[in-house]
């Protein structure tokens, strides 16, 4: 179970809410005392990964096209 303060809850909502989301509970506490608990509200048994919400995104392309962004996309897209 991982504790977090209200100050830093506030700084990181989101990011606690995807830790919760894929099933870590979090305990809130004011002044290091325990004041409320954020956990998953889906079935234990979904399971999201641990690091749901803590990677960096990656770029879709390992190497630099030169500029040629476009044109793969409109090569992947054909006819449509």
């Amino acid at each position: 179970m991982k504790r977090m303060s209200i100050q830093d809850l506030k700084a990181g909502l989101s990011g606690a809410v995807a830790e919760a989301e894929s099933g870590l509970t979090i305990l809130i506490t004011r002044h290091n005392e325990p004041v409320a608990q954020l956990s998953p509200a889906r079935a234990p048994f979904v399971h999201r990964g641990v690091r749901v919400g803590t990677a960096r995104l990656m770029p879709a392309t390992t190497r630099g096209t030169n500029g040629r962004y476009l044109a793969i996309l409109l090569e992947d897209r054909g006819t449509r």
